[in-house]
């Protein structure tokens, strides 16, 4: 606890920088920053006696990566991340050398591009059929007890584990202010839950080094590799029983199967073996349609932003995207290329939209070198609406490529032609170096 008490500033800054929302005290980070002298120093006095209790965490929720349902976030009060934060900085040296090399979700140094690294050298040793495993609800039903039994294997100071069985009871305010008694779970959202859930599953991923399976882990998602789907169902099978049993969790049967890993979507990837022996690195489908559904919704043609600012906000996006999917094969050219296109035309939508008439349409046209003549007929032929519009050729000719690449509009399929080429980045080849297997 001493060791807790001395990184609380550290953790302070932590936080500040996640720049986090207030939890069920309305506290807000700079609030708690002008009083951080003081804050600092009552902390440190209820934790070292070990009366320091806990408060209320907020429930909101998001909608799932999948579209379907909601995922249920637990905001703590900016003093609670604060002392979870320091707690993670004293415990996470302590197991990080306990976790099993082939689990890479919320550790130092590892991330999904170090999983889908491991996971494609296992398909290209033949591995062919993978066992999805999806836990259900896994945030939502971790045992305290067998948490807390856990963490005393290396935590000696009885009060650390107090205080974070208390964290753990913690109640929830749900979004109608009703107050929920908290008996099961770990809250998703607070610092110090992703190393919990580390803790919980590395027992399961001893369990299938000590059987011999070829795995990835990243939190709750865990991939089996086998070489025919008989094995993967005899797998399947077994480790289910073992998930329930001893671990008290329970296997998502709807999301979990044993199929092909180019029809899987894991972390957003998928991969397909080659006829030569190679494997490609591809976007799972829904990765594709949440691709475009994202282009779509910042692109809207009626939100009165100038075509700067959509840009702007386009780019920031493709960024972050291009930062996850950066370790994709070439097999996704055609994907990026397309949505490159579509972003364009959804663009072209937009500059059409704010030119308003067709006349004005027609001249601008004119004066970015479509010929007269062409501009005016093409305009004018029929009823053509915005959309059908901004695929005319003449549109083309005049809003081409190179107008957009000079108001600074990213173009993935450069991006990552760039990446293709090489010679990789040292950081880049740190990403698909797989770590040794114990």
């Amino acid at each position: 606890m001493e060791e807790v008490v001395e990184r609380l500033e550290e953790a302070f800054a932590n936080v500040a920088a996640n720049r986090g929302a207030p939890g069920p005290d309305c506290q807000t980070i700079e609030q708690v920053r002008q009083h951080l002298p003081v804050v600092l120093t009552k902390l440190r006095q209820a934790l070292l006696k070990g009366i320091y209790q806990p408060g209320e965490i907020r429930r909101v929720w998001i909608p799932k990566a999948g579209g379907k349902g909601q995922r249920g976030l637990g905001i703590p009060n900016v003093v609670d991340r604060m002392v979870q934060e320091a707690v993670r900085l004293v415990l996470e040296p302590l197991h990080e050398p306990t976790f099993h090399p082939s689990s890479h979700g919320f550790r130092p140094g590892r991330g999904c591009q170090t999983a889908i690294a491991e996971a494609k050298s296992y398909v290209e040793e033949g591995c062919h059929i993978v066992v999805d495993l999806d836990l259900e609800s896994f945030f939502d039903q971790v045992h305290h007890q067998r948490l807390l039994a856990r963490l005393s294997q290396r935590v000696d100071d009885k009060r650390v584990l107090m205080l974070i069985g208390r964290m753990l009871k913690a109640k929830v305010v749900m979004p109608d202010g009703m107050k929920v008694a908290t008996e099961e779970g770990v809250p998703q959202g607070g610092p110090l839950s992703p190393l919990l859930s580390n803790i919980v599953l590395g027992e399961l991923d001893w369990e299938l080094d000590r059987r011999g399976y070829r795995f990835v882990r990243y939190a709750d998602d865990a991939n089996i590799y086998v070489r025919s789907e008989r094995a993967g169902k005899r797998v399947m099978e077994s480790v289910t029983r073992f998930i329930g049993r001893r671990l008290r969790l329970k296997v998502n049967a709807a999301k979990s199967a044993v199929a092909c890993p180019e029809t899987r979507h894991f972390l957003g990837y998928r991969l397909a073996p080659q006829p030569d022996g190679t494997v490609e690195v591809l976007l799972s489908e829904r990765s594709e349609r949440r691709l475009r559904e994202r282009i779509r919704d910042l692109t809207p043609r009626s939100r009165g932003r100038s075509l700067q600012a959509t840009i702007h906000g386009v780019n920031a996006y493709l960024g972050g995207w291009l930062g996850h999917f950066r370790v994709c094969t070439p097999g996704i050219e055609r994907v990026v290329q397309n949505a490159d296109a579509h972003i364009r035309r959804r663009l072209r939508v937009i500059v059409l939209k704010h030119w308003k008439r067709k006349r004005t349409i027609a001249r601008r046209l004119i004066r970015l070198g479509v010929k007269p003549r062409t501009a005016w007929r093409r305009v004018y032929a029929g009823c053509k609406s915005l959309w059908a519009l901004s695929h005319d050729p003449a549109v083309h000719r005049g809003l081409r490529n190179a107008y957009f690449a000079e108001r600074g509009l990213v173009v993935l399929q450069d991006c990552f032609k760039a990446i293709w080429a090489g010679p990789p980045a040292p950081r880049q080849l740190a990403l698909f170096a797989v770590p040794e297997r114990s």
